[in-house]
């Protein structure tokens, strides 16, 4: 998942509020547990409270004596943190055995009726107590007393501390529980936007035409528009290729009348007048071509099958050059497929194989494979070959290194601006075996293969 993908949004943006919520919920559910754990402590030092109060008399002789224990062990033990005091506003009057030589420093002003007030303090040796006292009226007491009950707070602290643990735990494993579910959401949520991807990337390479199948509601009307927007584009590429046919028909039929009209006349001037028109002839026919491949080459979902075009163009130069008995040997990976128009690959092989014929003493050798994501077609003779400081004159249109072999001079010039309007690009350099080598690149379409059955052969089986 990458940083900038809407999944990687989706969930980071999820897993933030997520967050949020269980901190704050945590903070809230912390809270609640320790006023809980604290009113349920006051609760236990308010019995003490009230069983002090009800041991406690005057005797005889005036004096506040303690009729009985507390019952509870804490309050014998020195140092516990369980004390209880009874003081008046002179000072501290009777104190438990477990304060020792110590005494309790209550807040008279929060104990002043008889209603119980607790709060925190600091006790002996800095124990955090816990502290209840009231203010109480003893019979034969002229002013009232104050008495306080304490509590070692350690107690209440460890149990607020194990259940914040577990609950820093629970809340820790339900946010990642959480996360991971809205992970799993998007992540099937996202499955049909995946889907139309790899439908689109079929529709590139040539293998599907639309966006099939069943779609989400929210998705339904984006691949409706989609399919709209491929059947728009095929439409205005066949009204393209419509009005090239006009254009050149329009154009053809004047030349041709020209053509006619030279030839029934005599002298330089229809002489001139023929050469012309033949010039003017090819140059419509290559700018027609070239508009026809600017317009195919922008079109989604054009594949062409390499071998069987080499086929068809062998039988065919076979039967040309039938009379010199030229060999022509295909030879690589016959999968391969060319992300283009069938007539455009038919022309740049057909002028290429064509030239190679024409220049070769016996054989040609036609090469195919791919080579990362591109096609590459290698052609080559066992001609004369061409001098190195040559190779950049044959694409000058018209441009011809022997006028003995007939021809246009336009061929490799078609070819270079063809294979461009597609990506690609065509050098040449010296064959090993004597001749030119000619090393045509074009986009390479997806095998078949490899997208239907899930895997791809590698292996590479001459074709003679």
């Amino acid at each position: 998942m990458r940083a900038n993908s809407l999944a990687f949004r989706l969930v980071v943006g999820a897993g933030m509020w997520i967050a949020a919520a269980i901190v704050a919920g945590g903070i809230v559910l912390s809270a609640v547990f320790r006023d809980h754990v604290e009113r349920s402590f006051d609760t236990q030092l308010l019995v003490y409270l009230d069983v002090l109060v009800s041991v406690t008399e005057v005797d005889d002789r005036g004096r506040v004596v303690i009729m009985r224990p507390l019952g509870d062990p804490r309050y014998e033990q020195p140092y516990s943190g369980w004390y209880w005091q009874i003081s008046s506003i002179s000072g501290p009057m009777l104190r438990s055995r477990s304060l020792w030589d110590q005494a309790l420093t209550p807040d008279f002003g929060l104990i002043r009726d008889s209603a119980a007030t607790s709060y925190r303090m600091q006790g002996a040796q800095s124990r955090h107590l816990r502290i209840v006292g009231r203010d109480v009226s003893i019979p034969g007491i002229v002013s009232s007393l104050q008495f306080a009950v304490t509590g070692d707070r350690a107690a209440i602290e460890v149990e607020i501390q194990n259940f914040n643990t577990t609950l820093v735990w629970s809340l820790g494993l339900f946010g990642c529980g959480l996360v991971l579910a809205v992970f799993i959401q998007v992540h099937f949520g996202l499955l049909p936007l995946r889907r139309i991807s790899r439908a689109l990337s079929a529709i590139r390479s040539g293998r599907k035409s639309r966006l099939a199948g069943q779609f989400p509601s929210e998705i339904e009307p984006l691949a409706s528009e989609i399919n709209t927007l491929l059947e728009h584009n095929e439409e205005v590429l066949e009204r393209a290729r419509t009005h090239v046919g006009n254009l050149a028909h329009a154009l053809k039929t004047p030349i041709s009348i020209l053509a006619n009209e030279s030839e029934s006349g005599k002298g330089s001037l229809a002489e001139k007048v023929d050469k012309q028109t033949g010039i003017m002839r090819r140059y419509v026919d290559h700018y027609l071509s070239q508009a026809r491949t600017a317009a195919s080459s922008s079109v989604l979902g054009a594949r062409t099958e390499v071998l069987p075009v080499i086929e068809d163009l062998r039988r065919t130069l076979k039967h040309i050059h039938a009379e010199r008995s030229i060999e022509l040997e295909v030879r690589g990976d016959p999968g391969t497929s060319f992300r283009g128009e069938r007539h455009d690959l038919e022309e740049m092989l057909g002028n290429l194989i064509d030239n190679a014929c024409k220049w070769a003493r016996a054989r040609t050798w036609i090469t195919m494979g791919m080579e990362g994501a591109d096609l590459k077609i290698v052609i080559e003779d066992d001609g004369p070959g061409l001098a190195p400081e040559k190779h950049g004159e044959v694409f000058n249109r018209g441009h011809r290194l022997d006028e003995a072999t007939p021809g246009s001079g336009l061929g490799l010039a078609i070819v270079r601006d063809t294979a461009g309007l597609y990506g690609g690009d065509i050098a040449l350099c010296e064959s090993d075996f004597g001749g030119l080598k000619v090393v045509l690149t074009l986009p390479a379409a997806e095998k078949r293969e490899a997208q239907e059955a899930g895997k791809e052969s590698t292996e590479e089986d001459p074709v003679t």
